[in-house]
Order: C-alpha cells, then sequence, then structure tokens
C-alpha cells in the first residue's frame, strides 16, 4: 500500500453535512480516558465485593485483559481500518472511520472513538466475555478497557506532542511512519509487538 496524498499538517475536515452527526465524529480526548478509567474501576470493585476476584486473579485477569486488546488493536487497524475498497460504500466507510485520520493526522478532536460507539462496544465486550469467562469478566474487562485507554493516550501523544529523547521515542518513529512513509506497515500503536510477530514491521 502507497500514500496517496500528502497528509496535511494542520487543519481538518467534515464528514457529515448533519451539524449533530458531525458533532459526533468529534471526541476530547479526556472523556474516554475518564468515562473507562472509572468504568474499570467500578468492575474491579464490584468483583471485589462480590468476593468474585482475589488479589492475584484480578491481576493475571487485567494483564490478560490489557495483552488482549493490544491484539484487538492491531488486527483492527490492520483488517477493518485498512480495508481494501472494492465498492463505494466500503471506500465510504474506510475513509470516515479512519481514512479522514490519514488526511488529517493532527486533528486532535478525531484521534478517538466517538463516546456512544465505544461505549457501545464496550458493553457488547462485557457480554461476550461474561459468556465465555463467566465472573472473570470483572479483572478481564477492566485491563482490556484500560488497554483501549492507553491505546488512546499514546495515539495521541504521538500526534499531539513532540518525541521525547528518551526510549518512548520508538513509538512516535514506528507510527510516524505508518502516516508518512509506509501506511501497509507498522499498525500497532500501542506497541510494535505484534508487527514483529505478525511480520508487518517497516523496512529500515
Amino acid at each position: 500500500m502507497e500514500l496517496k496524498n500528502k497528509p496535511h499538517t494542520k487543519g481538518t475536515k467534515a464528514l457529515f453535512k448533519n451539524k449533530f452527526l458531525e458533532r459526533l465524529t468529534r471526541t476530547h480526548i479526556a472523556i474516554p480516558l475518564v468515562v473507562f478509567s472509572i468504568i474499570s474501576t467500578g468492575l474491579v470493585i464490584y468483583g471485589f465485593q462480590e468476593s468474585y476476584l482475589t488479589s492475584i486473579s484480578a491481576v493475571l485477569l487485567f494483564i490478560g485483559g490489557f495483552m488482549s486488546f493490544t491484539l484487538v488493536e492491531y488486527l483492527m487497524h490492520r483488517f477493518v481500518f485498512h480495508l481494501t475498497p472494492t465498492t463505494e460504500k466500503r471506500e465510504k466507510f474506510a475513509y470516515t472511520v479512519h481514512g479522514v485520520h490519514h488526511d488529517y493526522p493532527k486533528d486532535k478532536d478525531r484521534l478517538a472513538m466517538p463516546i456512544p460507539l465505544s461505549l457501545a462496544l464496550s458493553t457488547g465486550f462485557f457480554f461476550l466475555f461474561k459468556l465465555f469467562m463467566g465472573i472473570n469478566v470483572f479483572g478481564f474487562l477492566p485491563g482490556f478497557l484500560m488497554g483501549y485507554a492507553a491505546y488512546l493516550w499514546v495515539h495521541y501523544m504521538v500526534h499531539a506532542f513532540q518525541p521525547p529523547k528518551n526510549f518512548w521515542k520508538v513509538l512516535w518513529v514506528h507510527h510516524g511512519i505508518h502516516h508518512y512513509k509506509d501506511p501497509g506497515n507498522a499498525f500497532g500503536v500501542s506497541s510494535p509487538f505484534w508487527d514483529l510477530v505478525f511480520r508487518t514491521m517497516p523496512k529500515k
């Protein structure tokens, strides 16, 4: 996959003529960070109150959920956000969910999923995980949701701030390559780990 257009260094673009729908496409980064931190804390507290969790199980489930999200992040970015648009509808879908971000990577209001959609998805994940793991969901889902929050914060920092002069700079470089040099590789945002596993690391 090659870059079709040079990304804009500033500005934004409207996706809908309807003002309400357009407003839904824009999310301040603080909102999901606060919302999912509260939800995750509440789930863990409830899990302990109901004796669903022990200290050890809570830590292990949280780590498992967190790591699971990094895989979901990679797969979604690679196969959903960068799907091949074979029809006009698919092309419009791809542009709406992710293409506009590649066109305007510095648009800070489009660095997080709209909160109504992310809440609906997290509710769906709760029932899905509960179906397969029962009461362990109260330890696993908080890790999963905080994995999402960590991804959002890393993604925001990479686009909003200058790269630091330490080992964290690798995340800025990795995601910058995806946006400005090689959008067909470097799909990991919070970590390049899955790019190593699935051999989508960009060529040096």
